[in-house]
């Protein structure tokens, strides 16, 4: 009856905000390693990590993931709470929204009313707790208390119970003897109120009983607990406080489930009976490095949330086997690189600032997915490399990939097995040097790429030779000296980013001071374009060479294109260009003033365009159209600071990754073959239950410049497209995108075909190869 009910309330209610469901084209790859907070209820364990959420089935052991794919904000979460009576899940974020789950239901619902108030300041809408009593959730806010009505989906009143009404933090409320006492942080103490009184907006009902910094206040049957910030446990007796114990570290969470209280502290979880006599004690088993930050039980079990392990359970009473539970996926969600190519994608979460600074050093190991399987390797599998970022698969030996480390060198993984860390004791490479301190060492490299030799190039940031060169095969290094352009490397340039390499042999350097540097091998030529060359500003951050030879650069404030690669060295007035659309008839620059994290390009010669702040753009070959624009308000972007994309060319899928996770979009583009050996179209055939204009007929693996005619069985016409011509998202009823052609099944008079035999007709138009496949069509 209840879950009746509040289905009514969703269509009673239309102005109430329903996130989408994005599951079509996206994929999430989040990592549900770290648990923020969990809940239970209804036999599931529900579990909060960053910014998405899991929930595990205690009877079939099934695990489920609610990720922004499915409707969340991507927003950092702070606390979670699981309704029995109203089947629901509430999520608390620090920013002040909330979010409503439902069970069976694929609904999210947005609230955004603690964000819109503008009399509370931004930094103080963190919500820090829920506790339902009698259909009402008070909410724990850094401000105050917020009352939020279950039966109508409604917020209520919102009390501010500081001195004379002022906002203060509130860790946790409880009922207990029909008052409500609130545990409130910053030195003001428990307060309580009568939870029966209409007038609890008026904060002279409050009576502060205790002074201090508390953390939690916690009714279990007949006892009240309250913890304070100095780690002491206190029973709460008619407004007395008398002292339990003091913890070794302090209670980060304490609650109350069964008649049972349970507090966790970072190496422990307590739990006891209602008068505080001990049931169990569970530390961190030694096999697991990790801190717990929350915990809950049923009958037999406990389920404890850990920043590392995701949830770990086991026997309360005898708490020796541990068994590990979140869903599959990667190490972390602050993903900083990703390469995706040949079905395999790899992560990384080592970055560097703005300024190309390393500080604070981070442990953080990289992923690898593959077969549909995430794998992990941890900080100290990876011969201690801290910063890891820029990733390269060797294109000759795909099981072979080399990940960039901005303060120890060069890691080499071969067959998903750390093979060795090249550094400046056994390779080219080099540390850079301080004057002062001779004994320090940090070897700071970025980009990374391979050349069509099967050459590995890599830059180093601050040492006088930064370009080198390295052979997988002979294991010789070279390197390249640049002081003709820098003379000092520690001062004159902090960093260098990407790596691109034209077919000329031009390698081009993405820099933070000096803009775009060109180096020819063959003649030992050096070169850079600047600001007068017509970059916005010296800070380069990416680099793309396009299908027709032209490199695609992206900065801290702007994007340019270089349309004549080839004459870089020899042409004087050589320049960088903006790229100039109309936006309502008024000329303007594209992605003016945009700090441009990366670039890629697709098999249509189409860019990806990633920004910090304004999310990702996929714009047509020449920039001159929009096609997609994909935001966190508008796709399951988790965040509009984009750090990495990559493009796995096989399958046309777009890795996107950001601070706060990986996602991906099935773009539908991949590269084109050489041949047409390997066409095939699907489905064949195609079925009644098909939506052929919505999802469209397949041509797969057709080469780089074909036709394609569509026949029915007796030789009429019924469509036709030619690369670079019948361009995808365009609007024709036969498209084609790099290595793939779609067909809505329309013919020439925009009607669906009939059931029958159709013929598909290619032809490549440089090699002159045809290629004739049959298609079925049952309608």
């Amino acid at each position: 009856m209840l879950k009746r009910l509040v289905v009514l309330i969703i269509y009673l209610f239309p102005l109430l905000h329903f996130s989408q469901d994005f599951s079509a084209l996206w994929e999430g790859h989040f990592s549900f390693n770290n648990i923020v907070d969990v809940s239970q209820g209804n036999n599931k364990i529900y579990a909060a990590v960053e910014n998405a959420i899991f929930s595990y089935d205690i009877q079939t052991n099934e695990v489920t993931e609610l990720t922004t794919i499915h409707g969340l904000s991507g927003e950092l979460i702070s606390t979670i709470h699981y309704s029995e009576t109203y089947e629901l899940l509430i999520i608390g974020y620090k920013s002040g929204l909330m979010e409503i789950a439902f069970d069976n239901d694929d609904n999210v619902l947005t609230i955004v009313d603690i964000i819109d108030k503008l009399t509370i300041p931004p930094d103080d809408k963190t919500i820090n707790h829920f506790n339902e009593y009698n259909g009402l959730v008070y909410i724990s806010t850094d401000y105050g208390i917020s009352v939020y009505d279950l039966v109508g989906l409604e917020f209520g009143d919102t009390f501010f119970i500081g001195d004379l009404g002022s906002q203060i933090p509130v860790k946790q409320t409880t009922i207990f003897q029909d008052y409500i006492y609130a545990a409130c942080f910053l030195g003001n103490g428990v307060r309580k109120a009568l939870s029966t009184n209409n007038n609890l907006i008026d904060y002279q009902e409050w009576t502060q009983i205790i002074t201090g910094s508390w953390y939690a206040t916690q009714a279990v049957s007949d006892n009240l607990y309250a913890a304070r910030a100095n780690r002491d446990i206190y029973n709460v007796n008619n407004d007395i406080f008398s002292l339990l114990f003091n913890y070794a570290d302090v209670p980060v969470d304490t609650r109350e489930v069964n008649n049972q209280l349970i507090i966790t502290t970072k190496n422990n979880v307590f739990v006891y009976d209602s008068n505080f006599n001990l049931i169990s004690q569970i530390s961190i088993p030694s096999e697991f490095d990790t801190e717990f930050t929350s915990a809950t039980i049923d009958s037999e079990f406990i389920y404890i949330g850990t920043k590392d392990f995701g949830i770990l359970k086991t026997q309360i009473v005898n708490p020796i086997a541990f068994e590990e539970i979140h869903p599959d996926g990667p190490l972390r969600n602050n993903t900083f690189s990703v390469q995706a190519d040949f079905n395999s994608v790899w992560t990384s979460y080592g970055d560097y600032t703005r300024f190309y600074n390393p500080s604070p050093l981070r442990r953080y190991g990289v992923s690898h997915l593959k077969d549909e399987l995430w794998r992990n390797f941890p900080y100290d599998s990876l011969f201690n490399s801290r910063n890891l970022n820029a990733i390269s698969i060797n294109p000759f030996n795909t099981e072979q990939v080399f990940i960039s480390s901005f303060q120890d060198g060069l890691l080499e993984i071969n067959d998903d097995t750390p093979t060795m860390r090249h550094d400046d004791s056994n390779s080219g490479l080099e540390s850079l040097v301080l004057p002062n301190n001779p004994n320090f060492k940090s070897i700071r490299i970025s980009g990374t790429t391979f050349d069509r030799d099967g050459l590995l190039w890599s830059i180093t940031s601050l040492v006088d030779r930064p370009l080198k060169s390295y052979n997988p095969n002979t294991n010789q290094w070279q390197s390249f000296d640049f002081t003709e352009l820098i003379s000092d490397a520690i001062f004159d340039n902090l960093g260098f980013k990407e790596i691109e390499i034209v077919p000329s042999g031009t390698i081009f350097i993405a820099s933070f001071s000096k803009g775009i540097i060109g180096f020819k091998k063959d003649n030992q030529l050096l070169k850079s374009i600047s600001e007068d060359e017509g970059l916005p500003i010296k800070s380069v951050r990416a680099l793309a060479l396009d299908n027709r030879n032209q490199l695609w650069v992206g900065t801290d404030n702007g994007l340019r294109v270089l349309y004549n690669t080839s004459n870089f060295f020899t042409d004087d007035n050589i320049s960088v260009e903006p790229i100039i659309i109309l936006e309502d008839g008024i000329a303007k620059e594209l992605l003016e003033q945009q700090f441009i994290s990366d670039i890629k390009v697709d098999g249509s010669n189409n860019k990806w365009v990633a920004t910090i702040g304004a999310g990702l753009f996929y714009f047509s070959a020449n920039g001159q159209e929009t096609i997609y624009h994909f935001t966190k308000d508008n796709s399951p972007l988790p965040s509009n600071n984009v750090n990495d994309v990559s493009i796995d060319n096989q399958n046309g899928v777009v890795y996107i990754a950001t601070g706060r996770g990986l996602v991906s979009f099935n773009s539908g583009s991949s590269s084109a073959q050489e041949n047409l050996s390997n066409v095939y179209v699907y489905p064949n055939p195609v079925r009644p239950t098909f939506n052929i204009v919505e999802d469209k007929v397949k041509i797969k693996d057709i080469s780089e410049n074909v036709n394609i005619k569509i026949t029915d069985i007796e030789g009429n016409l019924v469509a036709e497209a030619e690369s670079r011509r019948n361009l995808r998202h365009r609007g024709y009823n036969l498209e084609i995108d790099g290595g793939t052609a779609y067909w809505n099944g329309k013919n020439l008079a925009n009607n669906i075909v009939a059931s029958g035999v159709y013929l598909v007709m290619l032809y490549d138009l440089d090699t002159f190869e045809t290629k004739i496949l049959k298609l079925m069509i049952v309608r």
